[in-house]
């Protein structure tokens, strides 16, 4: 699963990096991003790419209430197309979720040890592929999203064996459009290429979520 990750960087290289008509909700750097935060996204709106933030945790249209968010922070790659929580957004409400790294642990419950993976280029970012849903009640509209896992590529299998799916740069129009077809984004939902990326130990400060801050990313 992929349950924390990293945005470090400013507005203009995100807008200029995914070509988008607004940075307006980035509210810059963020180091230890968790479920249930308010996380940027970025959606087609009308052919252009907007950035709009959602609450880190999906919560379906027919959700009884918004509790179910913390169970949906990460969909299953291999069962996206088919689970009732994320089938409807699968097929129409898609999204990219820009990183610049994100975190996983290594070892046995009490014993863990915190490692992050990140792009060898700083320049770079990860594109999470993210589904997207709009969950009303009365006069409030919570817009969540959820981060695809899949199986982990080579580098991050010693550490974990999932990790979030990544759409490559030429395959962001086809995810972000509502009418692709399943057929088209199957092949998408496989684990990303290890080359260009790299993984370290980092210390136990990123255990806590309330910890957002440049020593997140110290090596160990």
């Amino acid at each position: 699963m992929c349950g924390r990750y990293s945005l470090v960087c400013d507005a203009g290289h995100l807008q200029a990096y995914y070509d988008l008509a607004n940075t307006g909700v980035f509210a810059g750097p963020r180091f230890n991003i968790a479920p249930t935060q308010q996380v940027p996204a970025i959606v087609a709106v009308n052919g252009e790419r907007h950035l709009e933030l959602f609450h880190w945790g999906l919560i379906p249209s027919w959700a009884d209430d918004s509790k179910l968010g913390y169970s949906t922070i990460n969909a299953r790659a291999e069962t996206v197309g088919e689970k009732p929580a994320f089938r409807a957004a699968f097929r129409h409400r898609r999204c990219l979720i820009p990183a610049d790294g994100f975190y996983e642990w290594q070892g046995e419950k009490g014993h863990k040890h915190p490692w992050r993976i990140e792009p060898d280029n700083r320049d770079e970012f990860f594109s999470f592929a993210g589904l997207w849903a709009a969950w009303e009640s009365g006069a409030d509209v919570i817009r969540s999203c959820t981060i695809i896992a899949g199986p982990a590529n080579l580098l991050v299998q010693p550490i974990s064996d999932r990790m979030p799916v990544m759409v490559p740069r030429e395959a962001w129009a086809l995810w972000l459009d509502p009418d692709t077809g399943m057929e088209a984004l199957q092949p998408l939902l496989k684990p990303p290429p290890a080359e260009g990326m790299r993984a370290y130990r980092v210390g136990e400060h990123v255990n806590n979520p309330n910890h957002d801050d440049p020593a997140c990313l110290f090596p160990a």
